[in-house]
């Protein structure tokens, strides 16, 4: 399932199952997992070319674009450690199966559902943005030659 396609609402119109939330959980952790990832690659990409910047200006946009990946770097650290937690309390209501703990979860999940999907959001407009000034300091900075050469 899509996060981006999926809307946000709360469980009421049927009763949540947690085999269900376990299993969506788990889709979480791995597009996680990607996302931590590709931030690396990111990170590694924009350092890549930050020794051959000479404009003080491609200097400015290039700290503000590591600090967004920093920032979503971290998010995706704490996201994981959420999601992590999110499946045990999961586990654990295998073994109690109540009403309450089923009620608390699920708006756990909800929870992390949004936040999950806000982070996917903010992740795929910075890769955006770091493709775009990359691609503009490459070409303002002539780097493209000095590569070349």
């Amino acid at each position: 399932m899509n996060l981006s396609d999926k809307k946000m609402k709360p469980y009421n119109d049927k009763k949540p199952d947690w085999q269900e939330l376990y299993v969506l959980s788990e889709h979480w952790r791995s597009d996680l997992e990607f996302y931590k990832d590709d931030l690396l690659f990111l990170h590694h990409l924009v350092d890549k070319y930050f020794i051959w910047i000479t404009k003080s200006e491609n200097l400015e946009l290039v700290k503000e674009i590591m600090i967004q990946i920093q920032s979503l770097e971290k998010q995706c650290r704490s996201l994981m450690k959420g999601v992590k937690e999110h499946m045990h309390h999961l586990a654990q209501l295998a073994n109690e199966s109540n009403e309450q703990s089923l009620s608390a979860i699920t708006d756990e999940h909800v929870v992390l559902e949004t936040t999950i999907y806000n982070f996917v959001k903010d992740f795929r407009a910075n890769r955006k943005e770091v493709f775009r000034i990359t691609e503009y300091i490459i070409d303002s900075e002539e780097l493209t030659n000095i590569l070349r050469s």
